[in-house]
């Protein structure tokens, strides 16, 4: 133990000196004097570091090559680059849905971005397990992705530019749909197709991570972060994979399923009002076909959620996921109805 902390010291200290190193190589925080540097808890996939200077502060961000879960789970650093490009892209479309990009640092693979307080800018997710849960940012969360998918769809350039489909495969198709088909052999021909049709959709800019752990409450409304995930491709996959999660907050806290509910059908409705880039009734089912293997794929596939730790929470979603599977849903209040009737008394 005495050697793990040693070693971890050491590795600090050397990210420490790396992350000065590129703040001079970007020329940020001239002039002012650098008061300290804080590792920041809570990511699975990148180590995030606060930098503090005399009047303000900022965020520096590297991608781990191995990611820090349970199982062995690994992706191509290039996601940084990436991310990268999606702030880029979003930033001057949605300047207050994101935040400010400060520069990349190509050779330590790092790049550095605003800090925003957690006093104006709290997490969606831990306001949600608080209990405070409001529908109508729920809405604003459906309709800022709505029109930011909108606003990139069938964008030739865009698509030479996100041609990222293998560090999608490693970070989203491979951990949630085709490892939960290795634990479900009888749900494997129907999470093998989901698998198909996801990665052979190719149509607008997609975040790849739309998680409420991802999302802050802004005074502007919704800010989005951690587009490690960044890809040319299904939309369908974000509506689904940020409804996913309110489904998941009902069974965790079915003392709030009705306000978690009405959250989960405000997001919907409003992402839905912006769809215009192919018949709506065409996205909503793929959408609602690819919710139930997401919802399953957060008990059985890489990446389980922390919160659902009883046996049964967990045989409950397996329920919810295995019914949406054996049918063949073409609207999303389908699959909250599902949900709804199995955690009734």
């Amino acid at each position: 133990m005495a050697r793990k902390r040693c070693q971890t010291a050491i590795d600090n200290e050397a990210m420490q000196q790396e992350i000065r190193s590129a703040i001079a190589q970007l020329g940020l925080g001239q002039g002012q004097t650098l008061r300290q540097m804080a590792q920041l808890n809570g990511g699975v996939s990148s180590d995030i570091w606060r930098i503090d200077f005399e009047d303000h502060s900022i965020c520096a961000k590297r991608a781990l090559a191995k990611l820090k879960v349970a199982a062995d789970w690994h992706a191509p650093l290039s996601r940084n680059a990436y991310e990268y490009a999606w702030y880029e892209v979003i930033s001057p479309l949605f300047p207050q849905a994101v935040p400010r990009m400060l520069g990349r640092d190509e050779a330590s693979g790092m790049f550095f971005m605003s800090y925003l307080d957690a006093d104006t800018h709290p997490v969606w997710k831990a306001q949600l397990l608080q209990g405070h849960i409001s529908p109508g940012f729920a809405k604003q969360v459906g309709q800022t992705l709505g029109h930011m998918h909108a606003a990139t769809a069938h964008n030739a350039k865009l698509a030479q530019r996100f041609q990222s489909d293998a560090e999608f495969h490693a970070l989203r198709l491979d951990p949630y749909l085709l490892a939960t088909a290795q634990r479900h052999p009888a749900l494997a021909p129907r999470l093998h197709a989901l698998y198909q049709q996801t990665a052979n959709a190719h149509m607008a800019l997609v975040h790849g991570d739309i998680s409420p752990k991802n999302i802050l409450m802004g005074p502007q409304g919704p800010v989005f972060l951690d587009a490690e995930c960044a890809w040319y491709g299904d939309p369908a996959f974000d509506v689904a994979f940020c409804l996913n999660h309110l489904l998941l907050k009902a069974v965790h806290m079915p003392q709030h399923q009705g306000l978690l509910a009405d959250s989960f059908t405000q997001l919907s409705q409003a992402y839905l009002n912006q769809v215009n880039w192919e018949p709506v009734a065409v996205f909503e089912q793929r959408a609602a076909q690819l919710l139930p293997a997401l919802l399953l794929a957060r008990v059985d596939g890489k990446s389980p959620v922390e919160y659902l730790t009883s046996t049964h929470t967990q045989v409950q979603v397996r329920h919810i996921a295995t019914q949406g599977l054996q049918h063949i849903y073409t609207h999303l209040q389908q699959v909250l109805a599902t949900t709804l009737k199995a955690l009734a008394p």
